[in-house]
């Protein structure tokens, strides 16, 4: 009789998931003692969110330039990047459209709330159209690196992959280091993320401790609306484009993505979630260099959660003033919050900042953001999880139309 009795360990994915129930358990058992929580549980969760944006930076690095090199075209490139923008743009703007059409079904449901001593302060810095420009392009080696500015990091790795391919055979030996870097470095990410069930938990449970009661309170009407716009444009879009262009089953591909749903949804961090939406997309199919270009870039410019967000709050807050926003105040938002996906890469705390912009645009008063900023780390656990969707959504379909036109 055979006394191989060894114990089948969990996949990642249902780890990941005991934890995340546990997290909120915990965390509602802990709101009367949120500051316990908040001083001796979330401190393991940062540590464990600092290692993962530690490993961020060259992991894209690496990872982009293996996957240019392996390209050894160039003009391919040209073409990812170029489908890829295209399908952000397109789906961040029908997702704003989705934010707006059912925050107007909702809006006579939301709450009114006293606007009279509302007082925020924007950010104070600007960002205008060429300072992004400027911004994209890094200045030194490690500034990019060190503080995970993914865009600029991205310019690197494509400087330096396609000065290895016009090389040719001068850059053999880089081209083997590039390759064995990556997969050290990618090993590196399997151990971090090993630790994964642990940083969810700790992560997710002082938040819960935290903002519960928030979410059963005067704004949970608005968050529910949010969270039904997440979900449908998840299920509905993504599933219809995956289908129809990444030939596969939206079963097979949300099945596929769960590890990573669930930790972007505890983290909502959208690079943090990097390294393992890579290794999430490249189990589906996803070709290794489109995903290591693909990802790192929606990472930064794509933001279909965000853009919900925009169309929700923007909505709920023109309500609190008594503004009836017009057809065509919904299509500047729209078109806003499309374009300020790019306008405000890279910039901490995009969502505040393209709300800001998005309220200008229409004439709202940028003091009714402080009617939704205590609620935002809620609003922004969906809309990150959202968010990387997405990204994984377009690594799949390029990936599919890539290998299309190679047959």
């Amino acid at each position: 009789m055979s006394t191989n009795t060894q114990t089948k360990k969990l996949p990642l994915a249902v780890q990941i998931f005991i934890a995340l129930i546990l997290a909120i358990i915990a965390g509602l058992l802990l709101q009367s003692h949120a500051k316990f929580a908040e001083a001796y549980i979330k401190p393991f969760g940062t540590i464990f969110l600092n290692l993962v944006k530690f490993i961020v930076g060259p992991i894209v690095l690496f990872s982009i330039m293996s996957g240019i090199i392996s390209l050894s075209d160039i003009k391919k490139v040209g073409s990812i990047g170029g489908i890829t923008v295209v399908y952000y743009f397109c789906t961040t703007a029908v997702a704003t459209a989705i934010g707006l059409f059912f925050a107007n079904l909702f809006k006579g449901s939301f709450p009114v709330l006293s606007t009279s001593s509302l007082n925020y302060e924007p950010s104070t810095e600007s960002v205008s159209a060429m300072d992004t420009l400027v911004n994209v392009f890094p200045s030194n080696f490690l500034n990019p690196l060190s503080d995970s500015n993914m865009l600029q990091v991205i310019v690197m790795a494509i400087l330096i992959g396609f000065a290895i391919i016009l090389l040719g055979e001068k850059a053999s030996s880089a081209v083997k280091g590039v390759n064995l870097w990556t997969e050290i470095f990618m090993k590196v990410m399997e151990m971090i993320l090993s630790l994964s069930p642990v940083g969810v938990f700790c992560l997710l449970c002082p938040v819960v401790a935290i903002n519960g009661s928030m979410v059963v309170g005067s704004l949970a009407k608005v968050l529910l609306c949010a969270y039904i716009c997440y979900l449908i444009h998840a299920v509905v879009v993504y599933s219809l484009t995956v289908f129809t262009l990444g030939k596969m089953t939206p079963l097979q591909f949300f099945r596929g993505m769960a590890p990573a749903i669930i930790f972007a949804f505890s983290s909502a961090s959208s690079v943090g979630t990097l390294p393992i939406n890579i290794e999430c997309t490249q189990k589906l199919g996803a070709s290794r260099e489109v995903s290591s270009f693909v990802l790192p870039l929606g990472a930064t410019i794509n933001m279909d959660g965000t853009a919900i967000y925009q169309g929700v709050c923007a909505i709920f807050i023109a309500s609190c003033y008594g503004i009836h926003l017009t057809f065509a105040q919904m299509l500047t938002i729209v078109a806003t919050a499309t374009l300020a996906s790019v306008g405000t890469a890279g910039v901490p705390g995009a969502g505040l900042v393209m709300l800001a912009m998005v309220l200008t645009s229409v004439g709202l008063p940028i003091d009714g953001i402080a009617l939704v900023a205590g609620v935002d780390r809620i609003f922004d656990m969906g809309r990150t999880t959202l968010n990387i969707t997405g990204d994984a959504s377009c690594a799949i379909i390029v990936s599919k139309l890539l290998e299309k036109k190679t047959r």
